[in-house]
């Protein structure tokens, strides 16, 4: 279905963005064909949009086609399952416990869909998505005629909060995603999920609209051994020894910190909240902010986790 004129603050779960000049909702693999094909016609740049948990819209319009990714379905075959990648986390998690699957435990409380998770290689708790994921399935749009390209778990070049769909962006677009499946409790399984959500309930600014963590910890491998000796109390596991973005920007000073509607949280740092009808540009400049403030206090580079559109 083809609409024009659509406000992607309505499609944010920042609540931030523009207009997109024509916006496709694809519910099937047949519904990308048009889309692309309009596009290209057209010669006008692609946005595929999942969740809107990962992204900061522009304010300005999108003289482009935003196509929004809702090919939902969850299929059992054997010891994998076949799950559309506009499947929400949310979703997926629940079909894990009625299951009893276990290994999707980490993701309790994870927003947006399993293409994206996939796209950006999401993780939290020592988990990443890479590990249930066995093969991929996408669609080429970056040449000639769209291309179903199928990718083994090898091939997808995972990384930390990375992926080679993240490093084509625009390129090719997720629509399918092989997962394998293990046995477990129930009763254990569900209790793990929620204390998982509860856990970001009590830990990060829920209440406000936002888009997860704004940056990449940093690997804490990486570091000067002066820099390792200054860390090595605040060092977690996700999933290799890092050290949380959110520490840094409060030892910069900056919980609170607010610039128009945006405000870098005191309750979780690495994540900046929409508390008052934020702009992106209002967004955009505590990013500059946290970066230049950090980059002076502790001469590290931070890099942003989402993408800024």
């Amino acid at each position: 279905m083809i609409e024009k004129n659509v406000k992607l603050s309505a499609y944010s779960n920042y609540k931030i963005g523009g207009l997109a000049q024509i916006f496709f909702k694809a519910e099937k693999l047949e519904d990308l064909f048009p889309a692309v094909d309009f596009a290209k016609k057209k010669k006008t740049k692609v946005f595929i949009l999942g969740g809107g948990t990962n992204v900061l819209f522009s304010d300005d319009k999108f003289d482009g086609v935003v196509i929004n990714l809702g090919i939902k379905f969850i299929e059992k075959e054997n010891d994998v399952i076949r799950v559309g990648a506009g499947v929400s986390i949310t979703e997926l998690s629940d079909f894990f416990i009625e299951n009893s699957f276990s290994g999707l435990e980490w993701a309790g409380g994870l927003p947006g869909t399993l293409g994206g998770a996939v796209y950006g290689n999401a993780g939290a708790f020592k988990g990443e998505i890479k590990d249930l994921v066995e093969e991929v399935v996408s669609l080429n749009i970056s040449e000639g005629k769209p291309k179903i390209i199928k990718r083994k778990k090898s091939e997808c070049f995972f990384d930390y909060r990375s992926s080679i769909f993240k490093s084509n962006r625009g390129k090719e677009i997720i629509v399918e995603i092989c997962l394998k499946t293990t046995g477990g409790d129930k009763s254990a399984i569900r209790a793990l999920v929620e204390e998982k959500i509860n856990y970001r309930n009590a830990k990060q600014p829920l209440e406000y609209p936002n888009i997860g963590s704004i940056f990449k910890n940093i690997n804490f491998e990486f570091l000067e051994e002066e820099k390792k000796i200054m860390f090595k109390n605040v060092v977690k596991t996700d999933p290799f020894p890092v050290v949380p973005v959110a520490h840094l920007i409060s030892e910069a000073g900056l919980k609170g910190v607010s610039f128009g509607g945006a405000m870098i949280s005191p309750k979780h740092p690495n994540f900046i909240v929409n508390v008052s009808n934020a702009a992106s540009n209002d967004v955009k400049n505590l990013i500059k902010l946290a970066k230049n403030e950090v980059r002076t206090k502790f001469n590290i580079d931070l890099e942003e986790e989402i993408i800024i559109f």
